[in-house]
C-alpha cells in the first residue's frame, strides 16, 4: 500500500501563506501542515485551523528567524551557522524554547498530532534530542524524518524510538522546494514507493504581506499552490493508488492495530 501526507509547512508565517495553505487542503491534495508559534500570522492560522477541522496541524518548531516566544522575545538567530554557534556558547535554550512553542499551541486550542523543524534544524543532535523529549512529553507521536540518507539514518532513528516517537516509512520535497510543478508533482506520485511517504511541500498566495517577508520562498509558493490543486495532480493519486492521509490517521490505525 502506498500512503501520503502531503504537509504544508509555515502555516502563521504570513496571512497569505496561510491563505494558499488553506486553499490547498480546501480545493486539493494537501492533507497537513506545521505552525509556527513566532508567526507574524500566528492567530489568523489558529482562526482557520478552528474552520477546517480536517486540516492536520502539527507544530513548525523554530530557532531560526523570528522571536523566541520566551519573555523578553529576543530574536532568535537568523541563520543555521549563527544557531550553531548559539548551541555551543550555551546562548539558547533549546528545550525550553521548543517547549513554549508547543505549549502556545496547545493553549490556543491545537492538539498538534506532529513536529517537525523550521530549516530541518532538528538534524542537529542537541536539537533532536530536545524535539525527541518534547515529541514524548506531550505525547505528540510523529517527528519528521528529512532526509533519505542512509548513513544518517542509524542515530536519527535511536534517539526517537528512545522517546517512542514514529516517523513515515519515507521523506521527500526537500530536492523540489521553490521549484516544482505539476508535472513534477505527477512524475512524483507515479515514482512513490510502497509504505507511508511525507510530503514537505510550501504553498501560498503571493500578496504584499509574503513580497516583504525575509524568505527565499514567494512567487514559487503559488506554483506550488497551483500544483496542489491541478485535477492532473489528483487523477495521478487515483492511477497510481495512492492514499492520501495524515498524521492523526496513522495514529488512530497504529491504535486500531491495523498497519
Amino acid at each position: 500500500m502506498k500512503r501520503l501526507v502531503v504537509n504544508a509547512d509555515d502555516f502563521g508565517f504570513t496571512q497569505d501563506v496561510n491563505e494558499g495553505i488553506v486553499e490547498a487542503h480546501q480545493r486539493g491534495i494537501l492533507t497537513s501542515t506545521t505552525l509556527m508559534a513566532n508567526g507574524a500570522a500566528f492567530d489568523d492560522a489558529v482562526r482557520l485551523a478552528a474552520q477546517n477541522p480536517a486540516l492536520d496541524v502539527g507544530c513548525h518548531l523554530v530557532l531560526i528567524g523570528g522571536r523566541s516566544v520566551l519573555p523578553p522575545h529576543k530574536p532568535l538567530p537568523s541563520s543555521v551557522p549563527r544557531l550553531l554557534a548559539a548551541i555551543v556558547s550555551g546562548q539558547i535554550a533549546i528545550h525550553d524554547e521548543l517547549s513554549a512553542q508547543v505549549r502556545k499551541i496547545l493553549d490556543a486550542g491545537i492538539a498538534p498530532t506532529h513536529l517537525d523543524t523550521h530549516k530541518h534544524t532538528h538534524l542537529a543532535p542537541p536539537v533532536l534530542e530536545a524535539v525527541a523529549r518534547i515529541a514524548q512529553e506531550f505525547d505528540i507521536p510523529w517527528v519528521r524524518r528529512p532526509f533519505q540518507i542512509p548513513f544518517l539514518r542509524g542515530r536519527f532513528h535511536r534517539v526517537l524510538a528512545d522517546r517512542n516517537c514514529r516517523t513515515t516509512d519515507h521523506f521527500t520535497g526537500f530536492q523540489l522546494t521553490g521549484r516544482f510543478r505539476a508535472p513534477e508533482l505527477i512524475q512524483l506520485i507515479r515514482n512513490l514507493p510502497e509504505g507511508t511517504t511525507e510530503f514537505m511541500c510550501h504553498p501560498g498566495r503571493c500578496g504584499d504581506e509574503l513580497r516583504h517577508a525575509i524568505t527565499r520562498l514567494k512567487e514559487s509558493r503559488e506554483q506550488e499552490l497551483f500544483a496542489l490543486v491541478a485535477p492532473e495532480t489528483r487523477r495521478a493519486l487515483d492511477e497510481s493508488h495512492v492514499q492520501l492521509v495524515t498524521y492523526r490517521l496513522l495514529s488512530e490505525c497504529g491504535k486500531m492495530g491495523l498497519s
